[in-house]
């Protein structure tokens, strides 16, 4: 491979002998069947080894940019490379919509739910869950389909790490178009977060707590609500007034970045304002820098029944994280039955965290988060940055064995795996 290529955050160095950009799916068949290691290369947004290869790798982005709806299905069938806000802006002109979005429309749909990617919501689920079938080129170079309806291994397909072949298309539930409108409240009361947890995080469709850990107060929460919406697969809430304190916390008098110093105008309309639901419901836009760029990302989910003390468990040892954090944002997610998936059959709580760039100084705080989490049986998302050991990952997938047979029938010979897959999944 000639150059050097990094991960969208530039703390991994791909190790892959050649890259290659197939422009059509035969011509990715025909790859795959000769090559021998093999991983597929979203738009690198995650921040392990989770991506690389010693084999080829191979980049979706040059396939046709397949945008198909089914207005008889109330479906999309979308290439595996093409971005979430670039399918979003397509759906919204075609008065269709998705019931969650990451809170970046930078990343590729494919990618997203391979790894478990997620929005926030207490009764809404992972972006996995708007997968309906997939179509996969598996080691021998043929193309499978796999559905929701009527194949018993799909829902060990969709959240699979790349483990099982190379996506080449999802197709993705859709709903009628509706309308989202965010406010943000300062300075919440951290007590008042711990006790107060369901309340907080049942007041919006989705709600993110942003927080610095360095305080007795959490600087920003997100609360972003269905306004004037078709009815979805949730239930809308009702628009909050906006009133002068919500829970301790005051609403903000002008838009607000999550990370201190970095420009408003990089997020998503604020105050109040209804707009189209791919305007809110990410926190940035796309025509900007996601988050603040130079940084590493953590997340564990945990069990939302255990949320006051997963706040309390990460709040005693605030004085370590605080010197090495940019941000911490806390959200939920519904359960799911996707086998990998961190939610699965669980509903969670998300803690996330967004390091400096700094890998000598983050990494013994990961340690420490892990640590004081190990207790209530966190999951770490797949595609950021993890220490947890082998057993305790996979004493949290029950169904791991069946991913397993999974993978020995699609792949026998484990082209698709790597250094991490193989760790945490063999």
């Amino acid at each position: 491979m000639s150059g050097t290529l990094h991960n969208w955050a530039g703390n991994v160095t791909f190790t892959a002998r050649r890259l290659h950009r197939p422009e059509s799916v035969d011509e990715l068949r025909r790859l795959v069947a000769r090559a021998g290691r093999v991983r597929a290369l979203g738009t690198g947004h995650s921040f392990n080894r989770l991506a690389d290869t010693d084999g080829d790798l191979v980049s979706l982005a040059g396939l046709p940019p397949l945008v198909r709806i089914d207005p008889r299905r109330h479906t999309v069938t979308v290439a595996a490379g093409v971005r979430y806000g670039e399918l979003a802006a397509r759906l919204h002109r075609e008065g269709y919509a998705l019931t969650n979005l990451a809170s970046l429309p930078h990343i590729t749909v494919a990618g997203a739910c391979a790894t478990g990617t997620h929005g926030s919501g207490d009764r809404v689920g992972g972006l996995a869950t708007a997968v309906a079938g997939l179509d996969l080129v598996t080691a021998t170079g043929e193309l499978v389909r796999l559905t929701r309806d009527d194949d018993p291994r799909f829902p060990g397909a969709v959240v699979a790490l790349g483990a099982l072949g190379v996506v080449t298309a999802l197709t993705l539930d859709l709903v009628p178009h509706y309308d989202v409108a965010q406010r943000v409240y300062r300075d919440l009361p951290f007590a008042a977060l711990v006790e107060r947890h369901a309340e907080i995080f049942a007041s919006g469709y989705s709600v993110s707590a942003f927080t610095d850990w360095a305080g007795p107060t959490v600087d920003q929460v997100w609360v972003k609500q269905v306004v004037a919406a078709p009815p979805l697969s949730v239930d809308a809430l009702p628009l909050s007034d906006g009133g002068p304190e919500r829970w301790g916390a005051r609403p903000a008098a002008g838009p607000c970045h999550p990370v201190h110093g970095m420009p408003v105008e990089n997020c998503t309309t604020q105050l109040g304002v209804p707009g189209p639901w791919h305007t809110r419901l990410p926190h940035f836009r796309l025509d900007f820098t996601p988050s603040s760029g130079a940084e590493l990302q953590s997340e564990y989910l945990l069990p939302r029944a255990r949320a006051a003390e997963a706040l309390t468990a990460v709040d005693a040892i605030r004085h370590r994280i605080a010197p090495v954090l940019q941000v911490s944002e806390v959200r939920t997610v519904a359960a799911d039955d996707l086998w990998l998936s961190p939610a699965y059959r669980r509903d969670s709580l998300a803690i996330h965290f967004t390091w400096i760039a700094d890998t000598a100084a983050v990494t013994p705080v990961i340690d420490a988060v892990e640590e004081a989490l190990a207790p209530l049986a966190p999951r770490p998302h797949w595609g950021k940055l993890f220490r947890t050991d082998v057993e305790r990952v996979q004493a949290g997938y029950d169904r791991l064995a069946d991913f397993r047979a999974l993978r020995r029938d699609l792949d026998p010979d484990g082209r698709f795996g790597n250094e991490l897959v193989d760790r945490y999944l063999d």
